[in-house]
């Protein structure tokens, strides 16, 4: 009885982590010949380690990352002209701790959005928070936000995000409204946060697609000049898993 008062007073607390652990310790034998500072610290770590986890899914659900990606996987062997040297620099998630961007560069299918999301991704498994955002979709909400009047909080929410990442940036010229939100974006977090694009568009063109001569200046200011620049180049990656899985089995030496 003593025990499950414990469990539900532990509970009751919100110290669920430690509850399991409590309850686990009961459950195991072994867990009797170990002292009270012992016992007591593998409570505390668990609670620990569960708070952790919990705080580690909600970043992750409100980054609306894919959860696919991690550094982990990336394949570095794959040619496609980037340099492994310092995409491993980079998965250490230092690059956010600097405030520094990261602009990945290249065509269709050479794994630019696979990349910045698993760069992301890991950035959330090191506590940083993260937003994932076709360039799209991005304009669309900052629109919209525009037109109803939340446009300062949405660009507060942005503004306090440790890592933006916009994919597909400058696909299309940017409207006079795009390029005004996305400079009010830049500016919050230039020097404060971490910007992750990714384009088909080499830096070079983002100029002109941009447009304004003057807010193009200013934005790309506030992107390039402190930020890694992947430019990677080769054959799609999408196209030759495509290929692969259409071979007849048997049939490769």
């Amino acid at each position: 009885m003593l025990n499950q008062a414990t469990l539900d007073k532990l509970h009751a607390l919100r110290l669920t982590g430690m509850a399991e652990a409590y309850q686990k310790q009961l459950e195991e034998p072994e867990a009797r010949s170990l002292n009270f500072e012992q016992r007591f610290g593998m409570l505390v770590d668990s609670h620990w380690t569960w708070r952790e986890n919990l705080a580690l899914a909600r970043r992750l659900k409100k980054s609306k990352l894919s959860s696919e990606p991690c550094v982990e996987d990336i394949n570095y062997r794959y040619p496609r002209q980037m340099d492994p040297a310092t995409v491993r620099g980079l998965t250490n998630s230092q690059w956010v701790a600097q405030h520094l961007n990261v602009l990945f560069t290249g065509p269709t299918g050479i794994g630019k959005t696979w990349l910045g999301q698993a760069l992301a991704q890991k950035a959330c498994r090191d506590g940083y928070t993260v937003l994932y955002r076709s360039a799209a979709k991005l304009f669309r909400d900052l629109a919209q936000a525009r037109a109803d009047g939340s446009l300062g909080r949405l660009l507060e929410s942005i503004a306090r995000t440790d890592v933006l990442l916009v994919d597909d940036f400058a696909m299309a010229a940017l409207s006079d409204g795009e390029r005004r939100s996305f400079l009010e974006v830049c500016d919050d977090r230039y020097g404060r946060r971490s910007t992750v694009l990714t384009s088909q568009l080499p830096v070079e063109s983002w100029h002109a697609q941009i447009g304004d001569p003057t807010i193009a200046d200013s934005i790309l200011d506030r992107l390039v000049h402190n930020a890694y620049r992947i430019e990677m180049d080769g054959e799609s990656i999408r196209k030759k898993k495509k290929e692969v899985a259409a071979e007849p089995t048997g049939g490769r030496s």
